[in-house]
């Protein structure tokens, strides 16, 4: 096939030999099979994006850290500059985030390295070596159904315990594997402390999971796995080989709002009076 422009740099420093087919297309990027040596591997070359999508990833991007106060500001600004070093750093979040997890012992595809802005990593094969299908295109048992919950809820675990979550995970961006399910797909991988939406995500990314499986093993659609391992990681009590039961005790206890908006003017008027008092002593300075 002819070899697509953002792969003929690779082409030409030796990185691959040869892009064997396209293997899929996304709103952010388009992957293609190469050929590296002897090895068979995927070559993600991300799309350049409009200002518009940048839009749509402010709820991931908080919590995440720039490399310097030149860069984010020109992010908060929205400049040419700002842009381009915003998805600079949406890029590099993947290229970082695979090999954190791959160490961790996670399901996902090893990564081979980030060269000319083409990120090269395995390519995911099934028992007979094709490419492997989608989560949600495979019929399971409800053995079968169970086990990959119980593979990817760990996985979760893993990613959580290094304070990460995937923030976009579902039947979509899992891969069934020779053995297991691999997840892919990390651009917007969420910080589990700096983001405020954080849980909200966790919990997303959990209920596809059990609502796509549950279709085979109607038992997990019982089950609620993201509040129970939220819970031990807010209270710094998770391990990467912590026993999740599934079950998990809602809080149902009404809010009493009068109290909590005394707590609120409390805290304003504190707030108040150390800032008088912060005045009065640079006056008296």
């Amino acid at each position: 096939m002819k070899t697509p422009k953002g792969l003929q740099p690779l082409i030409d420093d030796g990185v691959i030999s040869e892009v064997l087919r396209p293997l899929k297309s996304g709103k952010e990027a388009s992957v293609y099979v190469v050929r590296a040596g002897e090895e068979v591997l995927c070559a993600k070359v991300y799309k350049d994006m409009a200002q518009r999508s940048f839009q749509a990833r402010v709820q991931y991007q908080e919590g995440r850290r720039i490399r310097g106060s030149r860069q984010t500001r020109a992010i908060v600004k929205a400049s040419k500059f700002g842009r381009r070093e915003q998805e600079t750093a949406w890029k590099n979040t993947e290229v970082d985030v695979l090999y954190r997890l791959a160490a961790a012992g996670v399901s996902v595809p090893r990564p081979h390295g980030y060269f000319h802005g083409v990120l090269l990593m395995d390519l995911v094969t099934d028992a007979e070596g094709f490419s492997a299908a989608r989560l949600g295109e495979v019929e399971f048992s409800a053995e079968q159904a169970r086990e990959f919950h119980t593979r990817l809820i760990r996985d979760v675990v893993r990613m959580l315990c290094l304070g990460l979550i995937h923030g976009d995970l579902s039947e979509y961006n899992v891969l069934v594997g020779e053995q297991f399910p691999v997840i892919i797909d990390f651009p917007q991988v969420v910080s589990a402390e700096g983001n405020n939406a954080a849980r909200a995500m966790l919990l997303r990314d959990v209920h596809n999971l059990r609502d796509c499986l549950g279709r085979a093993a109607s038992d997990l659609n019982d089950t609620h796995y993201g509040e129970e391992m939220w819970a031990l990681y807010a209270n710094g009590e998770l391990r990467p080989d912590s026993e999740l039961s599934g079950r998990f005790v809602f809080d149902e206890r009404r809010a009493d709002v009068g109290d909590i908006m005394m707590s609120i003017e409390d805290a304003r008027q504190e707030a108040l009076i150390r800032q008088q008092g912060r005045e009065a002593a640079a006056e008296a300075d």
